[in-house]
Order: C-alpha cells, then structure tokens, then sequence
C-alpha cells in the first residue's frame, strides 16, 4: 500500500512537515510496512516558500531588505535550480511584521517586496512564482514598483517618495497615491522584460470600489473609517492614472486589489499572471507526479469549514485526487460550519484531532499527541474499511 501525506500546516503548532512524519509514524503502528511519502505544501500565502523549497530540494536564500515602515528586516525566497524561484510578499511586506499599535496603511510600503524580487533577479533566475497574500501595505504597490526603478511623479514632476530610509514617504507609501499624476518606465529593471511572473492570488477583489483592496481589506490593517475614505479616494485617482498610461482598467483584472492593489502594480509593471495559490503550488511541487500509485491521500489543517472549498490546501489536493480516482482522508484540529462542502471536493471522509472536550488552548499545547492519537484511529478506520472490502 502506498500513501501520500498532503497536508497544510496547523497554524501555531504544527508544520506541513511535522504532520507528515505523525502520519507516517501512526501509519507504520497500524499496518506494519507500509511506503509513504510527505509532499509539503501551502495554499500560496505564509509558508509557501518553505513548502515548495523541500518538496523540489531547493535552497533557501536569506537577504535583508526594507520592511513595512522602512526598517531593516531578514527576509527569504527560495531558488531551485538554475533558473526558477519562489517568493511570498509576506517575507517582507507581511502585516504580521507590525505591531498592532502601529498598523497604518497610510505610511507602509510595499518597497521591500520590490527588493525581494530584485535579489532573485540577480541569482539568475528568470521564472519567479510571487505568494502575496498578508500584506500590511494599501500602497496600490508603487512601492514595490520604485523598488524596482519605476518612478511616480507629482502634478510638478517631482517623484513621489524621500530620499532616505528616515524621510517619511520613503518607497511610496498609501498616502502618496492621490498625489500620482504620471508614471516613468523608462528606469525599470531591463531583466523583467526576461522573465516569467506567477503570481499566486486567490482574492478577485477589483483595485477600487465597495469590494476594492481599501474597503475590503483595509480596515484588518489598521484603517479606521476615516483613513478608508482618503486611501479609497487615492486608490482611485491612481486607477485613473493607470487606465490613462496604460489604456487598461485595472477594475477589469481579477485580483488587482490583492495585497492593497500590489496585484495591480505586478500586471502592469510586471506584465505577470494572477494563478490559484493552491493551483500553482501544487504544480511547483509536481503534485500530479506524486499521485502515481498512490492508494490514499491523507490531507488536513488546523481547521476545516466553508472557507476550506475556497482556494485553501484541502480543496486542491482533494480535487487532484479526485481526478484520478484515488481516495482522499482530511485529518484536521476541527471542524466549522458547512464542513461538509469539503466532500464536493474529493474529500471521502474528514476526522478530528481533538478526542475529549478541551479549549483551544489545550487542543494547542498537546498538538502533537493529539494528532498521532488522530491518526491511528484514522488508519484503524481504514484498516477496517480494508477488511470489509474483503468479506
């Protein structure tokens, strides 16, 4: 029997990876031998990078660059081989990197995602897949864009942006959108026109308007209403300068709100390609040669419900699955309202970690026990299901 591990990672406590090895270990108590694999993955935001460096045996890069508010921060992209890498803006431009006090989408930048990408430019690399979701930036992503030697020039053609890391506005910022009113090229980075971009997105929220990046997701980075109101107003004199240099409204293009409108910046500074997250991974990972042979998928996350079906690690796996006919087993630390979409999705049956009535907190401490425990009753099940097959 061969069974293949696909799981996401348990938010807080348990890595894709980690999940792998309990299954394998609860696999072997159950069957004895038996041939499995652990294929990590992510669903194209935070962990991503990590999940597709181990599964195609890559490296992992460690650079400096500028975070949210021009501080100096580690960031990492992975490469494999000679020419292809991955990235998440998360590294450098991610929201968790702010302290909640200080969230404010009028002042961060997406710059240091920019720079990100400029250090995988000079590796060589001319196929990158870009992860950007949990961004902390509203900046419509001229930040990542004067990174990347676009300039954004005032009324009186003086560029947006100090000089300095100290300056306030430094590598284009939210506030400084409504004051766009003309865009240069002509410093871009000549290697973008060589290379191929993936981006890895699974919001289709339009740049501006009720389901804009500013009224959409602006207020989970520190927006109060009023803020909302002024950083809408400049997202879409921004548009407009967009449709006006570029004859495209950005409005048309799925996913152009994504990351506070970066998902804009990459289509038009980038000429990218707005993927699934889950989608692309799994391609990157070689999900579909994985699959040969395999008897049972076991897949999971830290929580399953509705949100599952919607571009999340469950549902792509289980729909690859499903096209081959091979069945597939969630394992997750809980089950949410309308779990039950997830069978729609090649999904046979779904169990939990937890074994007795306990609060998060305790479910969270004692992760580990609780998902061998989870799995050996699993694979029991299945042992069992093996045995009725054969009356």
């Amino acid at each position: 029997m061969k069974l293949l591990f696909a799981s996401d990672s348990f938010k807080g406590t348990l890595s894709s990876e980690q999940t792998g090895k309990l299954l394998a270990d609860a696999a072997r108590e159950v069957f004895g031998e038996c041939e499995t694999e652990t294929v990590p993955v992510a669903d194209g935001g935070e962990g991503t990078t990590r999940a597709v460096v181990k599964a195609r045996g890559g490296e992992l890069e460690r650079v400096f660059v500028h975070g949210p508010y021009m501080e100096a921060e580690p960031a990492i992209f992975g490469k494999i081989g000679t020419e292809e890498a991955v990235m998440e803006m998360a590294s450098a431009s991610g929201l968790p990197m702010v302290p909640e006090e200080k969230r404010d989408p009028r002042y961060t930048t997406s710059f240091g995602t920019g720079e990100l990408l400029k250090f995988i430019l000079d590796t060589g690399c001319r196929r990158v897949s870009i992860a950007i979701g949990g961004s902390a930036t509203n900046d419509g992503g001229i930040g990542f864009a004067r990174a990347l030697g676009v300039r954004f020039l005032d009324a009186q053609g003086r560029e947006l942006g100090g000089k300095r890391p100290d300056e306030p506005g430094y590598g284009g910022i939210g506030a400084d959108l409504i004051r766009v009113d003309r865009i240069d090229l002509s410093r871009i980075d000549p290697r973008i026109r060589d290379t191929e971009f993936t981006v890895m997105c699974d919001v289709t929220n339009p740049l501006t308007g009720p389901d804009g990046a500013t009224r959409t997701f602006g207020a989970q980075k520190g927006a109060s209403p009023v803020v909302i109101e002024a950083l809408e107003q400049g997202m879409e004199h921004y548009r407009e300068v967009l449709i006006r240099e570029f004859g495209t409204d950005p409005n048309e293009i799925a996913g152009s709100g994504a990351a506070g409108g970066l998902g804009a910046a990459m289509c038009f500074f980038l000429q990218a390609k707005i993927r699934s997250g889950i989608e692309t991974v799994l391609d990157l990972v070689k999900f579909d040669e994985k699959l040969e042979n395999v008897d049972l998928v076991v897949t999971g996350e830290g929580r399953t419900d509705w949100q599952s079906a919607y571009g999340k690690v469950m549902q792509g796996v289980g729909q690859r699955a499903k096209a081959r006919g091979i069945p597939v087993i969630g394992l997750s630390g809980s089950l949410g309202q309308d779990y039950e979409k997830m069978y729609e999705h090649g999904i046979a049956s779904l169990m939990t970690t937890v074994d007795a009535p306990m609060s998060l907190v305790e479910a969270m401490e004692h992760a580990e026990e609780l998902y061998f425990r989870g799995a050996v009753r699993m694979f029991r099940m299945v042992k069992t299901g093996m045995a009725l097959g054969h009356h």
